[in-house]
């Protein structure tokens, strides 16, 4: 499974994967594939850093990268002002505080201990945050930097190439990935429909290419709804240089997901039991379907708020979902690639499905196509 650009950056198989987890992320590059760790929940550079130190003595020397947000649409600080957590606090509606503290109530989820901390905050949203995330990882030898909604601004973008670290960025259309190649982007990831976290409305077979026409001769990744090899075959034949799988990592043995219940849900959801919603972060983000997005998406509710609001208004209540294992709320961003994940494996076996998949995909193509025993 080899490309120009697996082969540019020194991957064997042109399997990117983004992941949370570091261990899962070295293990993507040593199977052959390209590891990309997704740095939104580190809010303090020392934990960023010492991950990264993880990786750099786990991958066995095979190149891996870095993936970001940084919101090309966000809520906007005044002119010459830097707003804070605390300021970004302040802007939420006493009415969308009162719908968590209902919702959770409804479902009797306990409080958290006097004193506890209410675990990830999802801060990494904010640009200041990621670009501190940016201050540390620069320092390691990282060969891609993602972001996943729109193109970094243009002195990230900059800084990365001076470190001669190639820029990434999502992309749910055409027209997103024409900007994205007018940013100076070097690779665009298609992003389609069915893939779970941040996605747009265009589905995978006919957006990938699409952005592969559009964005010529940049190289193009494809993303949503791939966890087999003859998937993977199927996006290089459409003129994709590799894909980009998320969702599938979620449960091999190596991840570390915070709740077995979440990892029971996973294997035992099918591919329809996810939902497009604006829930977790304020923008359209594919996870599972639970009664906390329904609550959400029920118009007769407040309605979510922009990013970076919503994150902040829901973090702690996510956390205590999470902490007690109350099943009827508790899910996770994750795509219609979910029907395909019925039991847990390694991340090896999961690239040695992978690449068979692909082989005998391309072994039945050539078949068709009168080329049998080449």
């Amino acid at each position: 499974m080899q490309t120009e650009l697996s082969k540019t950056l020194g991957v064997e198989h042109a399997v990117f994967g983004f992941t949370p987890f570091p261990a899962v992320a070295a293990a993507i590059s040593r199977a052959g594939g390209f590891g990309v760790l997704g740095a939104v929940r580190y809010t303090a550079p020392d934990d960023l850093k010492r991950d990264l130190d993880w990786i750099e003595a786990h991958v066995d020397g095979k190149p891996y990268g870095l993936d970001v947000v940084m919101p090309a649409k966000k809520v906007e600080a005044p002119k010459n002002q830097t707003l804070s957590e605390a300021d970004v606090e302040a802007m939420i509606p006493e009415g969308h505080r009162q719908f968590v503290r209902d919702t959770l109530a409804k479902y009797g989820v306990p409080e958290l201990a006097d004193g506890e901390a209410s675990g990830w905050r999802i801060t990494g949203w904010m640009e200041q945050v990621a670009r501190t995330q940016l201050d540390v990882a620069f320092d390691y030898p990282i060969r891609l930097l993602a972001n996943a909604l729109g193109s970094p601004p243009a002195d990230v973008v900059d800084r990365a190439h001076d470190q001669d670290v190639l820029v990434a960025a999502l992309a749910g259309s055409a027209r997103h990935g024409i900007k994205h190649k007018d940013a100076g982007i070097d690779i665009v990831v298609a992003q389609g429909y069915e893939a779970g976290g941040h996605t747009g409305e265009i589905a995978t077979m006919v957006l990938t290419p699409e952005v592969v026409d559009a964005v010529a001769p940049l190289p193009v990744l494809a993303a949503g709804g791939i966890g087999s090899g003859r998937q993977v075959a199927a996006a290089l034949s459409l003129g994709a240089q590799g894909v980009w799988l998320g969702s599938m990592w979620l449960t091999v043995t190596e991840a570390d997901l915070s709740s077995p219940a979440v990892t029971r849900k996973l294997l035992a959801a099918g591919s329809g039991d996810t939902v497009r919603s604006r829930a977790l972060t304020g923008k359209p983000a594919r996870q599972l379907r639970t009664e906390w997005t329904d609550a959400w998406d029920d118009p007769d509710g407040p309605g979510t708020l922009p990013m970076p609001l919503q994150g902040l208004l829901v973090a702690e209540a996510l956390t205590r979902i999470q902490k007690y294992a109350v099943e009827p709320l508790l899910g996770t961003p994750v795509g219609q690639i979910v029907g395909r994940m019925t039991g847990e494996r390694s991340v090896q076996a999961v690239f040695d499905d992978l690449t068979r998949g692909f082989e005998q995909a391309v072994d039945r193509i050539n078949r068709i196509a009168g080329r049998s025993g080449t």
